[in-house]
This record gives structure tokens, sequence and C-alpha cells, in this order.
């Protein structure tokens, strides 16, 4: 007996299908496909885009939905909440508590030329999100190498309107808010659909070969600020101390002349009333004079002694040593 004959004998065996159980089994089997391959679901940070035959339909947020199968609609789901991250300049190796980071390969990225024509090493980090994913799908073709590209180019273009310092040391911040507005609004005049979340410069230092040079000078500066201060710190103490002297030896001054020169229009004053008294009157004027004289003398008198005016050989009579009043 044949292979052949043994393969007809063995199908004769097997159970027939009715073509209405067999229609059945098709529908079922079609409609199973149908749903499970027309419905979706969309994580809560994800939006949907449905195409119809390649034509931009509708977007679906998050979800259970359901689209037409069999290739008819496709679904393309973007992570608009989803903070993305472009390096450069430097690769994560390890991201972690403490990460690990290299820098070796990537120098073209980060080495830039600034406004004073020095040269800085700047590595820096790009955060972005998807404001409108339409857009983002659909007006630029390759969207994470635009953003690098625009990066990049901005950068350079901010670093080189500034000198060494700033870059290096001064004005970091003030220039990645300048990147940041600048890459902002090309991309936003690419309609790229992107938002820039942060820019961050992470690491800016001088060439590695120059990199001991720039270390001294920036001690130096640091010393010469440092003495500056100091000498500014006495400035303000001293200063203001001796001013202070200045002026309250011109005020005592002024004070002790006022005085000096009120006195002197005092005595001047009180000699004029004298003498227009003495003019009407010369002799009370004599006498009060004299006793005005006597009464401010005589109090400071320890001894005071009484005799006759006609008395003669006064010496060899008064006991001197022996004291009396």
């Amino acid at each position: 007996m044949s292979n052949f004959e043994e393969i007809k004998i063995n199908t004769d065996k097997l159970p027939k299908i009715s073509q209405k159980r067999f229609i059945t089994i098709v529908i079922v089997i079609a409609a199973a496909i149908f749903f499970f391959t027309g419905l979706y679901t969309v994580d809560p940070e994800e939006v949907g885009v449905i195409q119809r035959f390649g034509k931009y339909v509708t977007t679906t947020e998050p979800g259970l939905h359901f689209k037409i199968p069999f290739g008819v609609d496709k679904l393309t789901k973007v992570k608009v909440k989803h903070v993305f991250k472009e390096e450069f300049g430097f690769r994560t190796i390890q991201p972690g508590v403490k990460s690990t980071y290299s820098t070796k390969g990537y120098d073209l990225e980060s080495i830039m030329l600034t406004g004073d024509l020095n040269i800085a090493d700047v590595e820096w980090i790009v955060q972005y999100r998807i404001k409108d994913p339409v857009k983002f799908l659909f007006n630029i073709r390759n969207i994470e190498e635009t953003i690098r590209d625009l990066s990049e180019s901005v950068t350079r273009q901010i670093v080189g309107d500034r000198s060494g310092d700033e870059v290096i040391v001064l004005s970091r911040k003030e220039i990645a808010d300048d990147i940041q507005v600048e890459l902002q609004k090309t991309l936003d005049d690419y309609g790229s659909g992107i938002e820039i979340y942060t820019i961050n410069l992470q690491n800016v230092n001088p060439p590695e070969p120059v990199k001991p040079a720039f270390n001294d000078v920036n001690s130096a500066k640091q010393e010469k600020e440092r003495i500056l201060n100091e000498a500014w710190q006495q400035y303000n103490q001293i200063i203001p101390e001796a001013k202070g002297k200045a002026k309250r030896t011109i005020e005592e001054a002024e004070g002790y002349a006022i005085n000096r020169v009120n006195r002197a229009n005092g005595d001047a004053e009180r000699f004029i009333q004298i003498y227009n008294q003495y003019r009407n009157a010369k002799i009370v004027t004599k006498k009060r004079l004299y006793l005005e004289t006597m009464q401010k003398i005589l109090p400071k008198v320890e001894k005071i002694y009484v005799v006759d005016d006609e008395l003669k050989g006064l010496l060899p009579l008064l006991e001197l040593g022996t004291g009396g009043k």
C-alpha cells in the first residue's frame, strides 16, 4: 500500500465539519480579532494619537478606548507628562543616589569659545516635555536630534557673547536662563510641540591643560577681594570715627568761641554800665566798688589785723607770731 493511500484513509477517518459551523467559527475568530486589536489602553502619563489611513484623526486621553482594527487606524502613544533629558558634554553611566558620569569623547560638544577669546568646557542638561503631541509627531522628522542640534547652537551663541569669567564663575544662572528662552523661541518657531522644562549648567570649567593656571588666577582674585574687603571694613570703621571726632572738636571750638564772645560782651556791657554810674556819682561809685572788692577778698584772708591809721612803729608792737583777729 502506498503512502498516498495511507494518507487518504486517515483523512477519511477525520470528523466532517458542516458549512454552517465553519462560518460560525470564522465569525467568532474575526470578532475576537476585531475587538482585541481594536481595544487599547492609554496610561495616565500618556495620550493616544490616532491616524486613519495615515491622516491624523483625534487625540485620546488616558483610559480604555476603541479604534478601527486591521490597519485602518494606527495608534501612537505619546508621553506628555514625562520629563525627557538630553545631556551635553557627558553621559550618565549609572544613575542613583551617587550617579556616575563619563566625559571622555564628548569634547566636541562641550568645548566652546567665550566672548573674550577664552576657552570653556561647558557641560549642561536640557530637560523638556511634550506639550503638543500632534506637532511633536508630524512637524519634525527627528525631534531628539533637532533638540540636540538647536541646544548646542544656542548655547554656543550665548556663551560666545559672554566673557570667560561670566561663563565659568559669575553669570551661570543668567546664561542658563538665556539659553532656555532662546531655545524655546526657536522650537516654537519650528512648531515642535516641545516645552523646555529647565536648562542646567552642570559643570563649567576651563580645559584641563589650563585649569591649574586658571585656579591660580581665581585664588589671586579671591585674595584681592579679601584684601579690598578688609580695607573697606577698616575704612568704614576709622573714617566715621575720625569724622565724628572732627565734628565734636569743631562743635566744642564753636561753643568755646560763643562762650568767650558772650562773656566778653557781658564784661564790656558791665564796664560801660559802671562807667556811666561813675560819671554820675564818682564818690559813691568808688566806695561801692571798694566795698564790693573787699567783700570778695576778705573771705579769702586767713588773718585780719585792724590798726589805727595814725599809729607809728607798728612792727615792734605787733605780736605777729601769736596770731589774732
